[in-house]
């Protein structure tokens, strides 16, 4: 199989995506659900419709053509697949195929039936991807790694892949960039960063960065289109603890009645919980940011105007080419001997 005929598939696996039928999602999304109670209808919609955009001819082909069409040598390549958002092993199942490698794919326990479906949708459209997908129990065989996890998980795959090639993620997340000169229209789409997956995701954000004496109002009466989600009995249920957690022990903060506001250090924030810190100057600030940016997967600011920012709503947007913890997947598979 040659590098234009992958691409090929992988594009008209977009196609296939972006034109399933009402009742071809909600059967999907029912199957999902069944397995991770998480995956509600709107997110593994939106999680689909975000691959379909990954496959964009056009976009996919640019990005493709930066790389070696054909590996030096062929590897079977290990991937530790997550399963905290619906398909966020995709990207890394993307870039092991078309770089003309072997998929060994360690599916998460909450991510199975999105992640078999689409890899047998691919096959069927592409018969000869029968022969580089294999999803397994153990990875002895791989030549390499590429594992997703905690930083508790990623001790474990460090002591298991460690004396291979390979690529270790631990925990992040991402931040907003608030300057209080924000329009009510920009404030509302912030809230799809910080809800969408139920903030879940390494790209949800977690914190927010605020001027000193920041007016927290416009931004809590500009999100509470998100007043549903409590809807979901889980977030509902970190919603109450949390609350009853910060009351309990004297915490400051702000209740929109689905989300809490604290002020804190800790960069990563519980589910329903929204932490922020203030800076008094752009040099506080960059400081700040450069105190997490080991921890941070991307940053979000109105209009993406802050440098290497994306623009509010668009966290959970990433480009083909935008690689978690900003490392080039694909190069790593071009470099292995």
């Amino acid at each position: 199989m040659t590098h234009t005929e992958r691409l090929t598939a992988f594009v008209a696996l977009g196609q296939l995506l972006s034109h399933l039928s009402k009742d071809e999602l909600a059967s999907l999304t029912s199957r999902a659900r069944n397995q991770n109670a998480w995956f509600d209808g709107p997110n593994v919609e939106s999680a689909i419709r975000g691959v379909a955009e990954l496959l964009a001819e056009g976009k996919l082909l640019h990005w493709a053509a930066r790389y070696p069409a054909e590996p030096a040598t062929p590897r079977q390549i290990g991937v530790v697949m997550a399963g905290n958002i619906p398909l966020v092993g995709f990207h890394d199942a993307l870039c092991v195929l078309l770089s003309g490698h072997t998929l060994l794919a360690k599916l998460s326990k909450d991510d199975t039936v999105l992640m078999q479906w689409i890899l047998e949708e691919l096959t069927r459209l592409e018969p000869r991807f029968a022969e580089r997908i294999q999803v397994v129990d153990r990875l002895n065989a791989a030549d390499a790694f590429i594992a997703t996890g905690s930083d508790n998980t990623a001790r474990y795959f460090e002591y298991y892949f460690g004396k291979k090639p390979n690529i270790i993620r631990r925990n992040r997340t991402s931040v907003a960039v608030l300057t209080g000169r924000e329009e009510a229209h920009d404030l509302g789409l912030l809230g799809e960063d910080i809800f969408r997956y139920y903030g879940l995701g390494c790209r949800n954000v977690s914190k927010l960065y605020v001027p000193k004496n920041y007016d927290f109002t416009p931004l809590l009466d500009s999100l509470q289109p998100w007043h549903h989600i409590p809807d979901h009995h889980k977030y509902q249920n970190n919603y109450d603890y949390n609350k009853s957690i910060l009351l309990v022990n004297r915490v400051p903060h702000l209740d929109t009645g689905f989300l809490l506001l604290t002020e804190s250090a800790q960069l990563v924030s519980p589910i329903s919980v929204l932490h922020y810190s203030t800076y008094s100057s752009e040099v506080d600030l960059v400081d700040q940011l450069t105190d997490v940016a080991t921890q941070t997967q991307c940053i979000v600011s109105g209009g993406g105007q802050w440098a290497g920012s994306f623009p509010f709503g668009r966290a959970q947007c990433p480009t083909v080419s935008d690689y978690a913890d900003g490392v080039d997947t694909m190069a790593f598979l071009a470099e292995l001997a």
